[in-house]
């Protein structure tokens, strides 16, 4: 692995502002990368470097200062393949989209470009949703910290590139936890921020809040570049607003450090196996050493894992619902199931399910009040063999649904708040444990600042990115 790859995006950002790198350099170093790394982790199934390279090329003799190409300055950029990036395709992991070009480029992937982000590849997802990254297009992708495990979803794809250097950034969304779970299972970092920070692509349901975009990379502080980067307006996401904010990663240094942090493993209603509930127990001490008052409370969920399943069912199905018809038998049974529980629940559990999300919100909004964050595990238990579906049991509790071993993710997504997941440890099997932080709405920057601070106590970040193991040499 070259020193390049290595390096963290900001410092190759400050390499491509100075000019000694190069938009070409970084990007032939990531293809010679790539080509090794990912035959064994599957992140990147969709490769266009050459595509790339043209773009490097124009931005070089279009803007030959270097330091005027943009807050990116011509680093490579993975992108979800959710999104679409211009003459590329977009399949949402699914036989039906196969094929399928894109005209232009999405809203947020256009901000990316037009901040000096070059888009060369496309990262692995579920079928249209999920948690777990595999599909019939291009098969699963594979944990580099065990290749026999689970990179999450749907955002897995990005988050083992990642941990594997085959990208610096890349792109992830959330509905439920689709960047939260796969950052904690790789020990990367990702960013869910509150609705209306990051335009989205032309949202069929524009004024949903339950699915944002957001920032996946190697630690903290390229978060807050990359945040940098993709904060912007757009007249078709009406959550967007035309303000522009402080820069993040200028005011990750300003902010004192928490003084309240409340805990808790399980959010007072969901089963999490033991050893996680130990090894996120066990990381609270880094608040500790940081002079935080560590409490264990949470806001009331009760009720927030049947508001989400109903919410996100209406969602699906109004998306995707149209499909059904036609390419019933071509779609996944899971997906299926989703849309046609989002076609035929009832009036009732809609209304209910607002009621519980408008008393979640402020019981949120009472709980930041006197505290700094809400602590809570990434995921209920070591990430699982590849090959499985989804987890059917956690701590004894049978799974009713495809998406129930996610609970501690998308009962969160109801507050609205921005949530950072980063790695706090290991399992006894050597594997990544994660964590999310949990701010106040719309306070990004403080969040970031203290995720900063908790990352540089854990130190994991550190040691990313990582050569992809074989199970018999995981570390233990």
């Amino acid at each position: 692995m070259s020193d390049l790859i290595q390096k963290p995006a900001r410092e190759v950002v400050r390499l491509l502002r100075e000019g000694t790198e190069t938009p070409t350099s970084v990007l032939e170093a990531l293809r010679r990368h790539v080509a090794e790394a990912d035959r064994q982790v599957n992140a990147l199934p969709i490769q266009f470097f050459d595509a790339a390279a043209e773009r490097a090329a124009r931005l070089e003799a279009e803007i030959p200062d270097p330091a005027g190409r943009g807050l990116l300055a011509g680093l490579p950029v993975a992108v979800k393949d959710y999104n679409d990036v211009a003459g590329q395709r977009t399949t949402h992991g699914s036989p039906l989209f196969a094929d399928h070009v894109a005209t232009r480029s999405d809203a947020m992937v256009s901000v990316l470009e037009n901040n000096g982000g070059i888009p060369y590849a496309k990262s692995n997802v579920p079928e249209f949703a999920g948690g777990h990254t595999y599909n019939t297009l291009f098969g699963p992708s594979r944990n580099p910290w065990n290749l026999d495990r689970s990179v999450g979803g749907s955002s897995g794809g990005s988050a083992a590139a990642l941990a594997s250097g085959s990208a610096w950034l890349a792109t992830g969304n959330d509905l439920g936890g689709s960047l939260r779970t796969p950052s904690g299972y790789n020990a990367t970092v990702g960013l869910r921020p509150t609705p209306g920070r990051i335009p989205r692509r032309r949202p069929a349901i524009p004024f949903d809040p339950l699915w944002v975009e957001g920032p996946m990379a190697r630690n903290v502080g390229d978060v807050a570049l990359m945040l940098d980067a993709m904060v912007g307006h757009d007249l078709h996401d009406p959550l967007t607003k035309p303000e522009r904010p402080r820069s993040f990663l200028e005011r990750l240094t300003t902010f004192d450090p928490p003084a309240r942090v409340g805990f808790s493993p399980d959010l007072g209603c969901l089963p999490v196996e033991p050893a996680m509930r130990r090894v996120c127990g066990d990381a609270m001490k880094h608040f500790d050493a940081l002079g935080a008052d560590v409490v264990t409370d949470c806001p009331d969920f009760t009720g927030a894992y049947d508001a989400f399943q109903a919410l996100r069912s209406h969602l699906v199905a109004a998306v995707h619902g149209g499909l059904l018809a036609e390419h019933r038998g071509a779609i996944k049974p899971d997906i299926v199931w989703n849309i046609e529980r989002g076609l035929t629940q009832s009036t009732e559990t809609l209304l209910s399910a607002e009621r519980v999300r408008g008393q979640l919100f402020h019981e949120i909004a009472d709980y930041f009040e006197t505290h700094d964050l809400l602590v809570i595990p990434s995921a209920p238990l070591d990430p699982f063999p590849a090959e499985w579906t989804y987890p059917e049991r956690i701590d004894g509790v049978e799974s009713r649904t495809y998406i129930d071993w996610i609970a501690i993710t998308f009962c969160v997504s109801l507050t609205g708040c921005p949530v950072v997941a980063l790695p706090c440890g290991f399992s006894d099997a050597g594997l990544p444990v994660g964590l999310q932080l949990v701010g106040a709405p719309g306070q990004e920057a403080r969040l970031l600042a203290h995720a900063q601070m908790f990352e540089s106590s854990v130190g994991v970040a550190a040691s990313l990115p990582i050569v992809p193991r074989r199970p018999e040499v995981a570390t233990s």
